[in-house]
């Protein structure tokens, strides 16, 4: 997977499908099954104890979702890759198989509001901790690290606001504490950026959002380098050391490089069942036959349209990280080459109340808690995705009352333009 021949467009077309072998379909179909017949009862049971690869029970592995899975890999440059409900559901995954009760995550401050109230509050019922920090001060990370910490999260380019991480530099503070670097690609894409190259170990997604790209169906996807040493040293007993359930089977040891993916599905979807259903892999899949093409066109978009809001006397402030007054632009330039994506806030002048209006007279944007749609979304952090966070917290995820977050579409640009004049007009007068 992580040197095929074959380029990006090629990739996301082809990879991991083939011919179905029963009729010939071309388009991968939408294997519509909970269970599979054995060959006999030696196949089963090497299939239970995890001595052969294949389809048991849809809970844990489904041929539409096997498709997307390696589709996934490939497309990121990974070992291996496993897919499931949902983008929070993928963050859970991620982390199962890496902590135990009084550990922690370092996490950033400028995330999704639903990813910090899932990391402040809710892994808390599992015993687990997160650590939130500034991740443009890297000192502040290193700091943060401790004999508890057992990964490093953050995300490429960061929701609400269009920040461009280091991955580069964060990358190297986790090597040093010998934990791995989990980043959501979901902002970006593996078109835009391809985190494994910046030393990530572990890759999420919500495929909901650009990777389907058409607002029909919730995903996640956990996807792993292959690269790190599970076993370096003694903590990741879940992949290091003998699993009860599988009769003291070592992961690490059995697998080598695939050992995070088959442990997500052998251990993670078995047992908290966060499966992804066929007929929304089926719509991924076909989404991310275009992934590059809609990508351009987002960027161009939102350069475009950036550009415009950045002069307007009515904004106060502009974030997207593809405008050269960005202090991100250099950044964006090394870590996300293809463009800084089309997610960035705009803080309007007249606050909360000017906001609101703004969301309530626009025609063409839709107002949703959706991200990557080839439409144009637009939401009010404040008072809808980060409602739940503390005023300083909103401030730190870059979710100010004056502040609206766009995911700008790839409908004309000119009409969008027009869109948010008329909306500013009656927002602001």
């Amino acid at each position: 997977m992580t040197n095929s021949p074959f380029g990006f467009d090629t990739l996301q077309i082809h990879a991991g499908a083939r011919p179905d072998p029963a009729t010939g379909a071309r388009q991968t179909p939408i294997y519509q099954t909970t269970a599979y017949v054995f060959r006999d009862a030696d196949h089963a049971a090497a299939l239970f104890n995890l001595q052969e690869v294949g389809f048991l029970y849809s809970r844990l592995t489904n041929p539409t979702v096997a498709v997307l899975q390696e589709r996934i890999a490939t497309l990121e440059g990974g070992q291996g890759a496993v897919c499931c409900s949902s983008g929070h559901a993928a963050q859970i995954m991620a982390l199962f198989p890496l902590m135990s009760p009084g550990m922690n995550v370092v996490a950033s401050t400028r995330a999704y509001g639903g990813t910090i109230t899932q990391f402040s509050q809710t892994i808390k019922r599992f015993g687990w901790s997160a650590k939130f920090v500034d991740f443009d001060d890297l000192e502040a990370i290193a700091a943060a690290v401790d004999e508890n910490t057992r990964a490093i999260f953050c995300e490429t380019i960061a929701n609400p606001g269009g920040y461009i991480t280091d991955l580069d530099a964060v990358a190297q503070i986790a090597d040093r504490a010998s934990i791995p670097l989990i980043v959501d690609n979901t902002s970006a894409t593996p078109y835009l950026c391809r985190p494994f190259e910046h030393g990530a170990s572990i890759v999420v997604h919500s495929t909901t959002k650009y990777l389907t790209g058409n607002g029909t169906v919730t995903g996640g996807a956990v996807v792993d380098s292959g690269t790190f040493d599970w076993s370096a040293t003694d903590k990741f007993p879940s992949l290091s050391q003998p699993e009860p359930a599988y009769h003291g089977l070592k992961f690490h040891e059995t697998f080598g490089p695939l050992a995070f993916t088959l442990h997500g599905i052998a251990i993670g979807l078995r047992d908290l069942g966060m499966t992804m259903n066929p007929q929304a892999a089926h719509y991924t899949l076909m989404g991310i036959e275009t992934l590059s093409l809609r990508m351009q066109r987002h960027v161009e978009n939102a350069i475009r349209i950036a550009e415009w809001l950045e002069t307007d006397p009515r904004i106060e402030k502009v974030t997207y990280a593809g405008l050269p007054s960005s202090p991100y632009f250099k950044r964006m330039e090394r870590i996300c080459p293809n463009g800084a994506g089309a997610l960035f806030t705009v803080a309007v002048k007249g606050g909360f109340d000017a906001c609101v209006r703004l969301v309530d007279s626009l025609q063409i944007f839709s107002h949703v808690a959706n991200l990557g749609d080839a439409r144009s979304l637009i939401i009010h952090p404040a008072s809808t995705t980060h409602r739940q966070l503390e005023p300083d917290q909103l401030e730190a995820a870059g979710a100010a009352p004056n502040v609206v977050r766009l995911s700008i579409g790839i409908e004309d640009a000119q009409d969008l333009i027009n869109d948010l004049d008329q909306a500013l007009t009656q927002a602001t007068s």
